[in-house]
């Protein structure tokens, strides 16, 4: 099954349970039999959605507006057997850009303002990110394509080599692609909100936590130009061959592989004060990776199954909000973390972004039953 079709289900999942939860219960049945066992699947299906109303608030209006700043960010770090290391990132992308909701459907889009005088498709980078959240679970998707603007953060060749000189210096052989996605299951969905952090749809009026159990699948996808890494070491450094010289297995040019994880972690929304939160929560996944190095793509196959290629994944999303049910302002962060280790070579990949904004909602939902009650 391809990324694409799992993403179309997660989706559809997601639009069914926030459908279920806003529809009334409706007794259309002829018979006596079949009346009672609908009732009874209606009644069981709507104490499993039902929120506890002195903890969470729903949401009271149909619309919302919202102008948001976010700032991306991501950290490579490529090492081998032999503890020399190089670590790589692109300067933080700045955007602002206007969102619009109905209901619990936010859309919106931002611009990178920092990269407009930008001139190369090819520096340019690619982000699309897509979150849907309810009181029972939630899912993002993402897609992010970097451009060739890379920096060198750090890199170690060993303790008598200054490697200070190169730090800070551009770098434009690197590229990466990331796409996938993350579906979660929030356990006490009754009286914990992830959408009162993070979508403000809800607002929530007492601290409450909840266990968290998710499933991921994530394709990566990593291209280095080492000739031209070598160049620059060499340009920066003047130091003998030898002692500059990356070991053979840091060189590998295209690095693939495939994440599947299934993760557990715990959420807590604390209320310190009216109309303000203060929401955190972190999973930790174990995941199954799969690699094609520099051959073509081939599928995962779990009859190639090894222990050495389990490794441990995460994800931390953090946010404070302010929200009286009309207006509301905040700020939150979401951070991804992947591994991927062999012998003689690993990776380990950092990239997530701070969003902060402030938005009003409007159309209040009482106003329509008035209307058709008037009518």
């Amino acid at each position: 099954m391809t990324l694409e079709r799992i993403v179309s289900l997660c989706i559809l999942l997601i639009v069914f349970v926030c459908k279920t939860q806003g529809q009334p219960r409706v007794d259309s049945i002829k018979w006596m039999r079949s009346e009672i066992m609908t009732s009874e699947m209606k009644n069981k299906r709507h104490s499993f959605f039902e929120i506890d109303s002195s903890y969470i608030e729903p949401q009271h209006y149909n619309l919302t507006f919202m102008m948001q700043n976010t700032n991306t960010y991501e950290v490579y770090r490529l090492s081998n057997s032999q503890q020399q290391s190089i670590t790589f990132a692109p300067e933080t992308a700045v955007k602002v850009g206007p969102y619009f909701g109905w209901r619990w459907a936010v859309l919106g889009y931002t611009l990178d303002i920092r990269h407009l005088s930008l001139k190369s498709d090819s520096r340019r980078r690619k982000e699309y990110n897509l979150s849907f959240y309810s009181s029972v679970m939630g899912l993002d998707i993402y897609f992010r394509k970097t451009g060739n603007d890379y920096k060198i953060r750090n890199i170690y060749l060993g303790e008598d080599v200054d490697t200070q000189p190169l730090r800070g210096a551009d770098f434009s052989g690197l590229s990466s692609s990331i796409k996938g996605f993350n579906l979660y299951y929030i356990i006490n969905h009754r009286k914990f909100s992830y959408p009162a952090a993070f979508s403000q749809s809800t607002v929530q009026r007492r601290s409450a936590g909840s266990m968290l159990l998710g499933i991921g699948y994530t394709r990566h996808k990593l291209s280095m130009n080492w000739v031209e890494m070598g160049r620059l070491i060499d340009r920066h450094l003047q130091l003998p061959q030898e002692v500059t010289r990356l070991d053979t297995t840091l060189r590998s040019t295209t690095v693939r592989y495939t994440d599947i994880s299934l993760s557990a972690g715990y959420a807590y929304n604390w209320v310190f004060a009216h109309n303000w939160l203060l929401a955190g929560s972190l999973s930790l996944g174990l995941s199954y990776k799969e690699t094609t190095g520099d051959m073509e793509h081939r599928r995962l196959s779990f009859r190639e199954f090894t222990l050495s290629n389990l490794s441990l994944d995460g994800i931390g999303r953090f946010g404070i909000v302010w929200n009286n049910t009309r207006w509301y302002a905040g700020a939150s962060t979401i951070l991804h973390a992947y591994n991927y280790r062999r012998k003689q070579f690993s990776t380990n990949n950092f990239f997530g972004s701070i969003n902060v904004y402030v938005g009003v909602n409007f159309i209040r939902k009482g106003n329509q039953n008035k209307r058709k009650n008037d009518s």
